[in-house]
């Protein structure tokens, strides 16, 4: 890729359109030279009982691994329940799925397997008989948040995807202290930290606070990935619609 050639008819006749589309030539070609990279903000708003949102976060880390050298990722995950009401043990997946939405076994059974395939696509492996039962994540959203406010750069990450193995992979009792103690030292982070905020209601009121936000904002399904505080892609999507998105931000063309 070479320096764009300027456009000096269309530039001295005043053609904006062919000054706009040199100067987003030359962004480009700048960037892949010196090796710029676009910092893009991305909070990908999800709750580990979403299967979707294990299948949207596959899907944008490796539209983040195609666009290495152009885009780095100020990636947040923030806080939504699907079920914030749901009580102590849980609740059998189908049962809950039948009150819920009033599907079948039969077209349950068939939408694990569409999304069991969309897994596979994005390296995510689902547990192929489901995740049995419907848990409260609250706790893990606490950790979550404690993570991304206290803990290393890139830790958040990592707890989340623990956190969406742990349940949707293995379908792990997520609401117990245990299994999150094991998955907080999974990856690394500080058991005996994480044991007192279990046991507290340490960030109880700002996991609150930032579920009200988003909700308040209009969002209401997940995952929910929010660029640059301004641009929405909703839904478990392809890895193509987030690297054809993030590309056009990045350039300043969306």
């Amino acid at each position: 890729m070479g320096l764009p050639k300027i456009p000096s008819q269309n530039m001295e006749s005043g053609d904006t359109a062919s000054i706009f589309q040199y100067l987003r030539q030359y962004r480009a070609f700048i960037r892949k030279t010196f090796a710029m990279s676009a910092t893009i903000k991305i909070d990908f708003v999800s709750d580990i009982a979403c299967p979707w949102c294990a299948v949207g976060l596959g899907a944008l880390e490796q539209a983040l691994g195609r666009l290495k050298g152009e885009v780095t990722a100020d990636l947040h995950f923030q806080p939504f329940e699907l079920n914030p009401n749901m009580g102590p043990g849980g609740q059998d997946l189908s049962e809950h799925l039948t009150q819920k939405y009033g599907s079948t076994p039969e077209q349950q059974a068939q939408i694990r397997a569409n999304i069991a395939a969309r897994g596979e696509e994005v390296g995510f492996k689902f547990k192929a008989e489901g995740r049995g039962r419907v848990y409260n994540t609250f706790n893990a959203h606490r950790l979550l948040h404690w993570a991304g406010v206290t803990g290393p750069i890139g830790r958040q990450h990592a707890l989340k995807k623990a956190l969406l193995e742990a349940y949707q992979g293995r379908a792990e009792q997520v609401e117990s202290d245990e299994v999150l103690l094991a998955v907080v030292a999974s990856v690394g982070l500080d058991v005996a930290e994480a044991q007192g905020i279990l046991a507290s209601d340490t960030y109880a009121q700002e996991v609150r606070e930032v579920e009200q936000f988003y909700q308040q904002a209009g969002i209401h399904s997940v995952p929910a990935v929010i660029i640059n505080d301004k641009h929405l892609i909703s839904g478990g999507q392809p890895a193509e619609v987030f690297e054809q998105a993030l590309r056009r931000i990045a350039a300043g063309e969306a």
